[in-house]
């Protein structure tokens, strides 16, 4: 098979690109028009009167302001909850910083690598293999996502419980789905590393040998009920805390009991948004936040504003406690701003790793 060269993927990467601004637009603009498909009539209509929403926008800082504050605080909330995962200790100052940079990378750079990059910074400073750095953050990943998923079912028997009952059926999907995922990691932390001995000791396959090798420890934590519980713990203050301030949000906008339902937007929104690299992760967001605000009892201003300043509160206080963790750390903008380069260096971290000796 002819891979494309140089040009030819510049060209993909620019049609991508451009799909993907078009595809983010679209959504974006279900929160402030409907899209009238049918052919009779205009194309687009004003959901309410723009120029009212931008004036009511500063009557909403009575809750944007703790909204802010509480995801700032996910930054220290995974710093904590990132030592539960790893083998040797890491000083807080400098789980505080990685965090704060991957939350940078995550939130003003494209590409989502956020969590790659603290793995990488993790892999670079204290000499732990990148496999290994990356495992131990994607256990805090699965563990804050089976605290959401319990937050969720919770959410069911609050007063949107009539309403919730419409998504039964997604949230069973989102459940097996969770339950899986601990499934699959609990049988890789038992069996990766033992699998890679085998495979050393017998001299086949070792780039294999050693890469099951790293996931095993990288994974350990998943190997005993206790290991689980631990992280399971410590992910529940980040998840709780960014669910009360969308809870916090919702009854900003004056819905009855948002309070209860800060779980359910946040739930929508993980799922929207998890795979890594997609162009059009603003547009879901907006898209998935006003439809879910309106669902829950919220007028068409209301669920726009919510969509609105939830993203800028959420951008601006994460991105000014990662651009401090990046000036503290004396990164340069400039080394972060390419994700490929990143991709890339982790790539070779990998491969470096692939044809070490597996730990005996």
């Amino acid at each position: 098979m002819r891979l494309p060269n140089a040009s030819g993927r510049t060209w993909l990467k620019v049609l991508g690109g451009v799909v993907g601004l078009v595809l983010s637009v679209l959504l974006l603009s279900t929160a402030f028009f409907k899209w009238n498909l049918s052919g009779s009539g205009d194309l687009l209509t004003p959901r309410f009167p723009l120029g009212k929403f931008v004036r009511d926008l500063p009557g909403h800082l009575v809750w944007l302001v703790p909204f802010m504050l509480l995801q700032a605080s996910l930054v220290p909330l995974r710093a904590v909850q990132w030592q539960a995962t790893l083998r040797k200790p890491i000083p807080f100052r400098d789980r505080f910083q990685m965090v704060g940079i991957g939350v940078f990378v995550h939130n003003a750079l494209p590409g989502k690598l956020g969590e790659v990059t603290r793995s990488f910074l993790l892999s670079r400073t204290h000499n732990i293999p990148f496999i290994r750095s990356l495992g131990s953050v994607g256990v805090c990943k699965l563990m804050e996502f089976a605290c959401l998923m319990l937050l969720v079912a919770l959410s069911f028997l609050g007063p949107f419980g009539e309403t919730m009952a419409h998504f039964r059926t997604e949230l069973n999907v989102a459940l097996s789905l969770c339950i899986g995922l601990v499934a699959l990691v609990v049988l890789l932390a038992h069996w990766a590393a033992p699998l890679g001995r085998w495979l050393h000791q017998r001299h086949s396959l070792p780039r294999v040998d050693s890469f099951l090798s790293h996931v095993g420890e990288g994974l350990g934590t998943a190997r005993s009920f206790k290991g689980m519980a631990r992280v399971f713990f410590f992910s529940i203050f980040p998840v709780f805390a960014s669910a009360l301030a969308y809870g916090l949000a919702l009854h900003g906008v004056h819905i009855p009991g948002g309070l209860f339902a800060g779980a359910v937007v946040l739930g929508a929104i993980s799922l929207g948004q998890s795979l890594p690299g997609v162009p059009a992760g603003m547009g879901i967001y907006y898209f998935v936040t006003s439809w879910a605000a309106r669902s829950l009892g919220s007028n068409p201003e209301d669920a726009a504003a919510f969509a609105t300043l939830t993203h800028l509160g959420t951008v601006i206080s994460q991105v000014a406690v990662g651009a401090w963790c990046v000036h503290k750390s004396k990164l340069r903008i400039r080394d972060l701003r390419k994700g490929g380069r990143l991709a890339s260096a982790a790539a070779h971290h990998v491969a470096h790793e692939a044809v070490e000796p597996a730990p005996p």
